[in-house]
């Protein structure tokens, strides 16, 4: 689930493979904490997200579809592609995020800038950090001329049983007080595939996330400019 606003952008998480897809299902949590403050928050998404890698460097995407009242309530999602054919560890960035509910479309945002990744030599624990310049197409308050910094990393403990990911995004926007806006979602999953007699392809897990965010999630009142800690229970399945 990458962000309920912007996930900012998930896109090295732990991949060992040139490929992998995977779908979750999260249950959002956020309207049994906050009442009537989020009764608009959908209860339900589901999230199609994909990693590829090539020679010339990897694409990532991911969609969230979000559910509430029995239906289709909102679709967020980021295309992002890394170009890198050198050794050194720094690669170029670009990224677009943008989506719609059924009510209004998300404000779609064009990124461009450097990305340095690091793994280690299994692939147990990877880490990104991207330096972006942001462009807020539907920008009506303020500047659309922005920036973006974004944090990614992955590890991989208990001989795979166990899995810690996220990403904490952080971007200057004028529309918000203090004109900052903050998201992050640490994840943390159980692979049932490394259990002793699981057969190695059932690459089901379960798990849960913790969606950190300043001045992002819109309550009913319509001004985004609090702090909240939303939970979830999810279930993902890798191919």
């Amino acid at each position: 689930m990458r962000k309920l606003a912007l996930l900012a952008a998930l896109f090295l998480s732990t991949i060992t493979a040139p490929a992998q897809l995977n779908i979750q299902f999260h249950y959002d949590m956020g309207r049994a904490i906050y009442g009537k403050e989020l009764s608009n928050r959908p209860q339900w998404t589901a999230t199609i997200e994909n990693f590829t890698a090539d020679n010339w460097g990897s694409t990532f995407f991911f969609v969230d579809g979000n559910f509430a009242d029995n239906q289709m309530h909102s679709v967020y999602a980021e295309l992002a592609r890394e170009l890198k054919f050198w050794k050194a560890p720094v690669a170029i960035h670009l990224e677009y995020n943008g989506g719609l509910t059924n009510q209004f479309s998300y404000n779609d945002a064009y990124l461009a800038g450097v990305a340095y990744n690091w793994a280690n030599s299994n692939f147990s624990k990877t880490f990104s950090v991207q330096a972006m310049y942001k462009y807020l197409a539907k920008q009506q308050i303020g500047t659309k001329h922005s920036w973006q910094l974004t944090a990614v990393w992955g590890i991989h403990f208990a001989k795979g049983l166990c899995s810690f990911t996220g990403f904490a995004d952080l971007w200057h926007d004028n529309a918000v007080n203090g004109a900052l806006v903050f998201c992050s979602e640490p994840q943390f999953w159980f692979n049932f595939a490394a259990l002793d007699g699981v057969n190695d392809k059932c690459k089901f897990s379960i798990g849960a996330e913790l969606e950190l965010s300043n001045n992002l999630v819109w309550p009913t009142n319509g001004i985004n400019n609090r702090f909240y800690a939303i939970p979830t229970v999810a279930a993902k399945w890798t191919f």
